[in-house]
């Protein structure tokens, strides 16, 4: 076998709830659709994935097909996974906490600590985008929160670096291309909203993804 045809057969072998319009997913995502084909745009090749914390891989039993990322901050100085379940279970009479994700800042939770919530554990719908199920985004985007005010401060480094490294492992499992990258003001279907925050920048994000 020549040196050429065995290279070529060698190469063979070798991803808390601001008002949304209650209204069905903008058409323009179904195009990216549920199909078995994971995506039809272009997604960047993975990179190499650091360890994954055991807690982040969803359950084969329950999981959903995930097409996009929304990110929220808390629009509060402090906050954790456990505070924003009982702001939203006593304030909201939701479920509980309506994010999958929520990364702390230092203050009720270690800087940059990734706290997974019942709804990833689970796979349940969230109720990021306005609490209501009937939000394409709630139903099939994931809600990542990270704990702040980012209009009056930016994410700490460690939130960030955090936040990239879900956001990668988030990308390799569903083939979610930056485009399905979402601040919550930009999500299609929104309404009015500063989140995540006007010192927090979507295009710095991306551009380390």
């Amino acid at each position: 076998m020549s040196r050429g045809i065995f290279l070529f057969y060698s190469c063979l072998l070798i991803l808390g709830g601001c008002i949304y319009k209650d209204e069905p997913m903008p058409k323009i995502m179904h195009d990216y659709g549920l199909s078995s084909s994971v995506s039809k745009e272009l997604v960047k090749p993975a990179k190499t994935l650091p360890v994954i914390p055991k807690d982040w891989w969803p359950s084969s039993k329950f999981e959903r097909k995930w097409i996009a990322i929304v990110i929220h901050h808390s629009g509060t100085k402090n906050g954790s996974l456990a505070i924003f379940d009982k702001w939203h279970k006593e304030g909201n009479h939701w479920e509980g906490v309506g994010y999958d994700f929520v990364i702390g800042n230092g203050t009720n939770t270690n800087n940059g600590e990734v706290e997974v919530t019942f709804r990833w554990n689970d796979q349940k719908v969230g109720a990021h985008c306005g609490g209501t199920y009937r939000n394409w985004a709630n139903k099939e985007a994931i809600g990542i929160c990270l704990v702040g005010n980012f209009n009056k401060t930016s994410p700490t480094g460690r939130q960030l670096a955090s936040l990239v490294k879900l956001i990668r492992f988030l990308q390799s499992r569903y083939g979610i291309s930056e485009s399905r990258i979402y601040g919550h003001n930009t999500t299609p279907g929104a309404r009015a909203t500063d989140c995540p925050g006007k010192k927090f920048s979507m295009a710095k994000l991306k551009s380390t993804l």
